[in-house]
């Protein structure tokens, strides 16, 4: 491996134009692609396998046409100063803004709240729903505008006029303010580290380019694949942070390299068959643990892993051959200012120093490994305590901010009906076999309607064919409540006695009931997931370090950290401590899909560090240092750099904290803190303390698997040379800074 990489880099320095320019070709193909693709239309979020999603695919199958998918908009009208709705003016009102919204050119239906009953006991407050033709993303900006109107021209009455649905969700794609302050912050922590203009110039450009390709093509396969937001969003994410990391690792191996006295050339081909094969195994773990995300089964979770996966893959090929190429355009600009002076005085760069934060840090735990270990353990293991209350759901509009209507629109509605009324749960009756349709359907919402915890049963609505029944059922508790879900076991749990007495079957949907199938799934799958990640990943990291216990000390410091992370998520938006600072107005369930997520991306991330530190470790080892040595030697090549990767990290996943979507400021304060507790206290403290207390033992591997694991030589033995100071003559041609 390092000797493949090694000729990889040389032929990217001496080719640099022609390795430029093949990307600058990539770039301005996809650019193309992604520019003039038609518009993606995003497809409805679907979940395989669960009752929720079938009940919703038979209502598509069995009412066509009816756009069982298509946006709905609840209008909500609440009557002034103790007055009724159903008052003569304020009537009128009402009747003049549905007659309003209706006029809609994609609207399908609008509902006569005193027709269909839907005011409230005391008359203060009533509702309509608007159905539309299209789903959210098929809404056109006249519609929206249209809505927008109608509602302002009913708030002109008098009335408290509000909106829910996802009619009156924001389409708008994302802002980029979170990759603004993720750049700005990683070039500030690239200048500190480097000292150099150019140095902490290089990968913040390649990691853009490589981002650049990445959400490009993604844009141009978002059209057929029906990719939602969040792909591209999670792509940019990662893209960044890994990218800026890779090229991070690169530069700073080819400093080192001269500043041991070696030409150009030779530093580049060096450092990327030493650091690049780093780069190559870190980006492994990420992928797989991307890509692993598919076995869960959720198709956005699957486009999101996959798209991601496709933009790390892109950092390392640019970590490995861009990267170099530039350094071939800027030998000497890469360098200290102190060193590109010794330089044009015609010295040589200053050596490394022996004695660095990295070796005073190391040397410490060295010295009291066993409390060092017992601290960081017991820190992390109380983070992780608030995980042991984790509640997952899909927050809906209880979740947004009070300056919202949707919000307001929630509260209107749980007021005037009941906390039930925003989550209602869809019966589908299939009563294509029995004898009466209409009997059937009858004796099920009859059953349904007797469950304790119910408070109103509508009435059936049936198709053409008057095979399939529809009605919605109101809890007495509200959509994320643990009573609702108990509610939604208990009438599944009823089934074989329902369907026996009405000779027909049913089946449980809507937004309430699909959030709670999508919980379940998820922690159902969560166990197999880490299962396959983890077991590859172990074995991956198995042929690169050549050890059993380092691995397997790898995995054990990811969950530690995945847990202390999730839990910390729990205490914010969940418990809502702390969830002021962040813009979180509400608390509640954590998002279905955030824990899985957070573990595949945390775990990838998290063996990125093992990778870079405990590589030097092991390079250190192979080439004859005793095991504390190692640790040492690792900590003064790799600390700073590891620690400045973490903290770019961690500024570009804080930036999407300011998100607006709910699950993308969850995902960024996950693995912001993630990232935090797993470099800075994992891979800092527990693996030097692991690693001092096993000593020679960590190294351990049984001859047989040493026989039968493929070498890949990430130390660079095969690279093993005096280090030459060799003058090239083409040196002197270089461009100098």
């Amino acid at each position: 491996m390092a000797a493949f990489l090694y000729r990889i880099g040389r032929l990217a320095f001496r080719r640099r134009w022609t390795v430029a320019l093949v990307w600058a070709a990539v770039l301005a193909a996809v650019g193309l692609a992604g520019m003039t693709a038609p518009e993606a239309e995003e497809e409805p979020f679907s979940m395989p396998g669960i009752e929720s999603q079938e009940a919703f695919d038979l209502m598509e199958e069995r009412f066509p046409g009816a756009a069982a998918d298509g946006a709905t908009a609840r209008v909500v009208f609440v009557s002034p100063n103790g007055e009724k709705v159903t008052a003569t003016e304020n009537k009128k009102a009402v009747e003049a803004a549905i007659a309003e919204l209706g006029d809609g050119t994609q609207v399908a239906s609008t509902v006569d709240p005193y027709e269909s009953g839907a005011v409230s006991e005391d008359g203060s407050t009533a509702y309509t729903t608007v159905t539309y033709k299209v789903d959210a993303a098929g809404l056109t900006d006249a519609s929206r505008s249209h809505l927008d109107k109608s509602l302002e021209h009913a708030r002109d009455s008098g009335l408290t006029v509000e909106a829910g649905g996802d009619a009156m969700e924001d389409m708008g794609g994302p802002s980029g303010t979170a990759e603004a302050i993720g750049v700005s912050v990683a070039a500030v922590v690239l200048l500190i580290t480097f000292g150099s203009l150019a140095a902490a110039g290089l990968p913040l450009l390649t990691a853009l380019i490589g981002v650049g390709i990445s959400l490009f093509a993604i844009t141009a396969l978002a059209g057929p694949l029906g990719l939602a937001d969040t792909t591209s969003t999670v792509a940019v994410m990662l893209g960044l942070a890994v990218g800026i990391d890779y090229a991070l690792f690169i530069v700073s191996r080819y400093r080192e390299e001269r500043a041991k006295g070696r030409a150009p050339q030779e530093a580049v081909a060096l450092a990327t068959g030493t650091a690049g094969s780093a780069v190559v195994f870190a980006g492994l773990t990420v992928v797989i643990a991307l890509a692993g995300l598919s076995v869960v089964g959720i198709p956005m979770l699957t486009e999101m892993g996959l798209g991601a996966a496709g933009a790390v893959v892109v950092g390392v090929l640019i970590a490995l051959t861009l990267v170099p190429a530039f350094l071939g355009f800027w030998p000497n600009a890469i360098l200290t200012r102190k060193d590109r002076k010794a330089r044009r005085a015609g010295g040589t760069p200053r050596e490394t120093r022996k004695v660095n934060g990295g070796t005073r840090w190391a040397s410490f735990v060295l010295r009291r490994p066993l409390p060092v270990l017992l601290a960081a353990v017991a820190g992390l293991g109380a983070l992780a305590l608030p995980m042991t209350d984790l509640q997952l759901g899909m927050p809906g509009d209880e979740a947004k901010s009070t300056q919202t209507t949707q919000r307001r629109a929630y509260e209107a509605l749980a007021e005037g009906f009941g906390p039930g009324f925003n989550g209602p749960l869809t019966v589908v009756v299939d009563a294509k076999d029995a004898d009466d349709p209409k009997a059937a359907a009858e004796t099920v919402s009859e059953r349904i309607g007797g469950t304790e915890g119910v408070v109103s049963v509508s009435p059936a609505q049936f198709n053409e064919s008057g095979d399939t029944a529809v009605f919605s059922v109101v809890p007495t508790t509200a959509p994320t409540d643990q009573e609702t879900k108990d509610l939604v076991s208990s009438i599944r749990g009823d089934r074989s006695g329902i369907e026996s007495a009405a000779g027909a079957t049913f089946e449980v949907t809507g937004t309430t009931a699909m959030n709670i199938d999508v919980s379940e799934k998820v922690q159902s799958a969560l166990v197999p997931y880490l299962l396959v990640v983890v077991g590859l990943a172990v074995i991956l990291l198995l042929v690169v370090f050549r050890s059993i216990l380092v691995p397997l000390k790898a995995a054990a410091g990811f969950l530690l950290s995945v847990l202390a992370s999730l839990g910390a998520v729990v205490v914010v938006f969940q418990q809502g401590h702390g969830a002021d600072l962040l813009g979180v107005e509400t608390t509640g369930p954590i998002m279905s899909l955030m824990p899985i997520f957070l573990v595949g991306i945390v775990f990838g991330l998290a063996m990125d560090y093992e990778v870079f530190l405990v590589s030097r470790m092991r390079e250190a080892y192979v080439h004859g240092e005793r095991p504390a040595q190692a640790v040492t030697s690792g900590f003064r090549h790799s600390a700073r750099v590891v620690v400045a990767a973490a903290l770019i990290m961690i500024a570009v996943f804080s930036g999407f904290i300011g998100d607006s979507d709910a699950m993308i400021k969850m995902i960024g304060f996950g693995l912001a803190s993630a990232v935090l507790l797993d470099a800075f206290v994992v891979r800092m403290a527990i693996v030097p303390a692991v690693l001092a207390l096993l000593g020679e033992r960590a190294w351990w591997l049984p001859k047989w698997l040493d026989r039968i694991l493929p070498r890949v030589d990430v130390e660079g033995e095969a690279l093993t040379r005096p280090a030459e100071p060799e003058a090239e003559p083409a040196e002197k041609d270089l461009a100098r800074a």
